[in-house]
Protein backbone atom coordinates (compact mmCIF):
# COMPACT_ATOMS: atom_id res chain seq x y z
CA UNK A 1 0.00 0.00 0.00
CA UNK A 2 3.00 2.28 0.48
CA UNK A 3 3.62 2.18 -3.28
CA UNK A 4 0.01 3.26 -3.92
CA UNK A 5 0.43 6.19 -1.51
CA UNK A 6 3.58 7.24 -3.33
CA UNK A 7 1.80 7.09 -6.69
CA UNK A 8 -1.15 9.09 -5.34
CA UNK A 9 1.16 11.69 -3.81
CA UNK A 10 3.00 12.07 -7.12
CA UNK A 11 -0.27 12.35 -9.06
CA UNK A 12 -1.82 14.91 -6.72
CA UNK A 13 1.25 17.00 -5.91
CA UNK A 14 1.49 19.48 -4.17
CA UNK A 15 -1.17 17.76 -2.07
CA UNK A 16 -0.38 14.76 0.13
CA UNK A 17 -2.52 11.65 0.43
CA UNK A 18 -3.12 9.78 3.67
CA UNK A 19 -4.77 6.36 3.84
CA UNK A 20 -6.32 5.09 7.05
CA UNK A 21 -6.47 1.43 8.06
CA UNK A 22 -9.01 -0.90 6.46
CA UNK A 23 -12.40 -0.69 8.18
CA UNK A 24 -14.91 -3.48 8.81
CA UNK A 25 -16.47 -3.04 5.35
CA UNK A 26 -13.10 -3.39 3.59
CA UNK A 27 -12.75 0.30 2.75
CA UNK A 28 -10.08 2.83 3.61
CA UNK A 29 -10.51 6.52 4.29
CA UNK A 30 -8.44 8.54 1.85
CA UNK A 31 -7.61 12.10 2.89
CA UNK A 32 -6.07 14.73 0.63
CA UNK A 33 -4.11 17.25 2.68
CA UNK A 34 -2.83 20.66 1.54
CA UNK A 35 0.62 22.11 2.33
CA UNK A 36 -0.64 23.54 5.65
CA UNK A 37 -1.77 20.10 6.79
CA UNK A 38 -5.48 20.86 6.33
CA UNK A 39 -7.63 18.04 5.02
CA UNK A 40 -9.35 19.33 1.87
CA UNK A 41 -10.97 16.07 0.67
CA UNK A 42 -11.97 12.79 2.26
CA UNK A 43 -13.20 9.74 0.42
CA UNK A 44 -14.02 6.19 1.36
CA UNK A 45 -12.31 3.95 -1.19
CA UNK A 46 -12.44 0.21 -1.67
CA UNK A 47 -9.32 -1.90 -1.78
CA UNK A 48 -10.24 -2.81 -5.36
CA UNK A 49 -10.04 0.87 -6.38
CA UNK A 50 -6.52 1.00 -5.01
CA UNK A 51 -5.41 -2.28 -6.58
CA UNK A 52 -6.95 -2.17 -10.07
CA UNK A 53 -5.04 0.20 -12.37
CA UNK A 54 -8.12 1.37 -14.32
CA UNK A 55 -10.07 2.06 -11.14
CA UNK A 56 -7.08 3.84 -9.63
CA UNK A 57 -6.84 6.11 -12.68
CA UNK A 58 -10.56 6.88 -12.36
CA UNK A 59 -10.07 7.65 -8.67
CA UNK A 60 -7.20 10.05 -9.41
CA UNK A 61 -9.23 11.75 -12.17
CA UNK A 62 -12.11 12.23 -9.75
CA UNK A 63 -9.81 13.60 -7.07
CA UNK A 64 -8.28 16.04 -9.59
CA UNK A 65 -11.77 17.25 -10.52
CA UNK A 66 -12.79 17.60 -6.87
CA UNK A 67 -9.60 19.51 -6.06
CA UNK A 68 -10.34 21.92 -8.91
CA UNK A 69 -13.77 22.52 -7.38
CA UNK A 70 -12.26 23.05 -3.90
CA UNK A 71 -9.71 25.48 -5.37
CA UNK A 72 -12.47 27.39 -7.17
CA UNK A 73 -11.06 26.59 -10.61
CA UNK A 74 -14.09 24.53 -11.68
CA UNK A 75 -17.75 25.04 -10.87
CA UNK A 76 -19.95 21.97 -10.18
CA UNK A 77 -22.57 23.35 -12.60
CA UNK A 78 -20.01 23.17 -15.42
CA UNK A 79 -19.51 19.48 -14.73
CA UNK A 80 -23.27 18.92 -14.75
CA UNK A 81 -23.57 20.76 -18.07
CA UNK A 82 -20.78 18.69 -19.60
CA UNK A 83 -22.54 15.49 -18.57
CA UNK A 84 -25.80 16.47 -20.29
CA UNK A 85 -26.32 14.57 -23.53
CA UNK A 86 -25.81 16.72 -26.57
CA UNK A 87 -29.12 17.33 -28.30
CA UNK A 88 -28.87 17.23 -32.04
CA UNK A 89 -31.37 18.90 -34.27
CA UNK A 90 -33.33 16.68 -36.60
CA UNK A 91 -32.46 16.69 -40.25
CA UNK A 92 -35.04 17.54 -42.88
CA UNK A 93 -35.19 15.93 -46.29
Amino acid sequence: MERICTLLNDALSPYQVQLDAVDASGHRQLSVVDMRGTSVLRRSVSLLQLQDQRLLVDLVDGLHRDLQIVEGRLQPCVIAALRQPVQTQGTFA
